[in-house]
């Protein structure tokens, strides 16, 4: 019997795809099709204990919802009947509220149960009530003309929401140019995906992409644009809206209204944006059923036949219905694959912040963006991080290998870009010949034998020269076989100007916002210092500052408090330690810091490359006290940009004398920022990338 059940639960399953796909398609598109197939019998994802559901057996109404009377949002809830669902959905926002002042308008469209008299005791809670049925598209539209946000949220009442649901929908419209639609991450209540974004194929078909997949995939938690994006959970701006006449009437009661919105938007030039960090739990059927030839759900497959000839002229323009999932959501866009030692962390290392920022450029220019750890290790976080700027994450346990996913994607990419010598050097051959048509970018980060050399010189370590000659080969070498190397300082691009003529040398430095001076002088007190023990020259940077520089000035000034910030093993903090000295560790945002404190500090005796600790004081407009080595290659000149000192007296002397003299303060503030804005700002590297990369793609 339970195999029985079994059977025809997946003959029901399977017979649904199939009203999804034309015969035609299963003709001329089997591979496609099969793939659509496959996702309808993947093992069930578990339900994540964050997402905690209200029960559906709580019959109690919250008291109040958090709602503004001036809302920058209005949530729009459409309701016919149903009324446990509509009640859990309400306690799920009373529960989780928002940031953004929001309201909560609910619709009650002529239900013939209890909701009209329950909701109506709902503090806070905006109740219309529909004279008569006008279907979900008359209710939504009518929920919009009462609407006081400047944005309108469109929620199902069987839906639940989940913390941040509202703030980051509303982040994109702030994040993303031209964004006119954005919608959630949909999840079923048993823990599986429902929709990361929508496809719309050339006969007017659609696919929720990653249907019943894991949501924890990689594939599904970047941000993206997509075709359209489903009505149980969709923000848009009320002036848009109303632009665009609300939902279009044609498809009355229900079902494509939510597409054509989606192709109005992008007919008038905005986007249609998938936003994976705001999830929704959505109990996909209570509303209209599963039954395609009864009910409200028979109206899908007439709609489609008035979808299909308002955008004909449109739909020639999508994907075959045969075409596979994985091509059909991206598009034409010119792709690259960046490959670097670990995934970027921004509160990790100025590396990886300049690695961020250079992926947020080049999608900005049109690129698909795809990162690999060389280790094809990423945690929840970097995974978020790397997704809220639009960029795919390559990693275990969902991704395959370089080798594999090359083999897949190879067709796909028209430039590689792998960072750091000891990254490209194990990887070039693979690259070469699995995607011999994509251009293959070294970015040097630094020039690593530079470095090497310089500490070898430093510390005598003749061991350690060796190792600087080896790299130095390796490097040269790639440099050479490579199309395109990126090197962050001039004074590197000189060097290899006469190390290797003929190579194809690019530069492009750190990427830094210039986030301005925004605390005056005087409010200010102690020095802090920003570099993690992962980077050899700091270590032996904080060394000679705590043991070589803080004494004495700490003996002259003791009320000068110095601030160490990032990763520092236990032992070495043991040793660091002593009066006037606060460790903090690796810290998310260093704004307190720099917003706080009065000088930065960058005592590094050997390195290479430009430092990130320099340019990220200066990006606050926060002095910073050098040595040369650590202002080397950023256009700076003492006295006007920069303090520079290369002995403990000088350097302690340059301190005492900037901390308490607040027009050099300002002077050299002034310089800094001047700095970030003509070398290292967004517009800076733009610029940069569209002139290093002209044969990459539409840079």
């Amino acid at each position: 019997m339970a195999l029985s059940n079994s059977l025809t639960w997946r003959a029901r399953r399977l017979y649904y795809l199939m009203q999804r796909v034309t015969g035609s398609m299963v003709r001329r598109g089997l591979r496609g099709t099969v793939t659509r197939i496959a996702q309808e019998f993947r093992h069930h994802a578990k339900s994540s204990p964050t997402w905690a559901m209200e029960s559906l057996d709580d019959a109690t109404a919250p008291p109040a919802l958090p709602t503004s009377d001036a809302p920058q949002v209005s949530v729009i809830i459409p309701v016919h009947g149903k009324l446990d669902y509509t009640l859990a959905c309400l306690r799920s926002i009373a529960h989780h509220g928002a940031k953004a002042p929001f309201e909560v308008i609910v619709v009650d469209d002529a239900s013939q149960d209890a909701t009209h008299s329950v909701l109506s005791g709902v503090a806070g809670l905006r109740l219309l009530r529909n004279p008569r049925n006008l279907g979900f598209i008359g209710s939504c539209n009518a929920g919009a003309a009462a609407a006081r946000g400047s944005y309108l949220l469109f929620l199902n009442n069987d839906t639940q929401v989940t913390p941040g649901w509202l703030d980051y929908l509303l982040d994109c419209f702030k994040d993303e140019p031209d964004c006119g639609i954005a919608g959630s991450r949909l999840i079923y209540p048993d823990g599986r995906l429902q929709e990361a974004g929508g496809i719309i194929f050339s006969n007017a078909d659609g696919w929720n992409y990653g249907r019943f997949e894991s949501p924890d995939d990689a594939r599904f938690r970047y941000r993206r644009d997509v075709d359209y994006v489903s009505g149980a959970a969709l923000m848009i701006e009320s002036s848009l809206f109303n632009r665009l006449q609300g939902f279009d009437t044609r498809y009355t009661p229900a079902y494509y209204e939510d597409t054509d919105l989606a192709f109005s938007v992008r007919s008038v030039g905005r986007r249609v944006i998938y936003q994976p960090e705001s999830v929704v739990i959505h109990f996909e059927g209570i509303s209209s059923g599963t039954d395609l030839h009864a009910g409200v759900k028979q109206y899908q497959v007439v709609n489609k036949a008035k979808f299909a000839e308002k955008w004909a002229h449109v739909l020639v323009r999508q994907p075959s219905a045969g075409s596979l999932i994985e091509q059909a959501i991206h598009g034409e866009r010119p792709h690259i694959l960046i490959v670097d030692a670990l995934t970027p962390d921004a509160s990790r290392d100025s590396g990886s912040l300049r690695m961020i920022n250079i992926m947020r450029l080049l999608r900005e220019l049109g690129w698909r963006v795809t990162f690999m750890a060389d280790n094809r290790m990423a945690s929840d976080k970097e995974i978020a991080q790397l997704g809220r700027i639009g960029v795919e994450t390559l990693c275990k346990p969902w991704s395959p290998s370089l080798a594999s996913w090359l083999a897949r994607e190879k067709h796909t990419l028209q430039a590689v870009l792998l960072s750091r010598h000891y990254v490209a050097a194990p990887n070039f051959d693979l690259v070469r010949r699995a995607a011999p048509s994509a251009k293959i970018i070294f970015d040097t980060v630094d020039l690593h034998f530079v470095r090497e050399l310089r500490e070898a010189q430093h510390t005598g370590n003749h061991t350690m020269m060796r190792q600087a000659q080896s790299s130095r080969r390796r490097e040269m070498s790639l440099i050479r076989a490579c199309d395109v190397t990126l090197v962050v300082s001039p004074i590197e691009q000189e060097l290899l100007s006469k190390e290797a003529p003929d190579a194809n040398v690019a530069l492009v430095s750190n990427v830094h916002e210039v986030f301005g001076r925004r605390a005056d002088f005087a409010p200010r007190k102690g020095i802090v210092f920003v570099g993690g023990f992962g980077h050899p020259p700091n270590v032996d940077a904080v060394d000679w500052l705590t043991q070589g520089i803080f004494p004495p000035l700490y003996a002259a000034r003791p009320e000068i408090a110095l601030h160490l910030i990032g990763d520092i093993p236990e032992p070495a903090r043991t040793r660091l330690s002593g009066p006037g000295i606060h460790i903090h560790g690796r810290v998310d945002d260093l704004a307190p810091w720099m917003d706080e404190c009065r000088i930065a500090l960058a005592p590094l005796r050997y390195g290479a490359g430009v430092k990130g600790k320099v340019n990220m004081a200066m990006s606050y407009g926060l002095p910073v006290v050098a040595t040369t080595i650590a202002s080397e290659g950023m256009q700076l000149r003492d006295g006007e940009s920069v303090l520079i000192a290369d002995d403990a007296a000088g350097f302690v002397a340059a301190i005492l004398r900037l901390y308490d003299d607040e027009a050099l303060w300002i002077r050299l503030s002034d310089g800094g920022l001047d700095n970030i804005r003509r070398y290292f700002s967004f517009d800076a590297a733009r610029e940069a990338l569209r002139k290093a990369l002209p044969e990459t793609g539409p840079l």
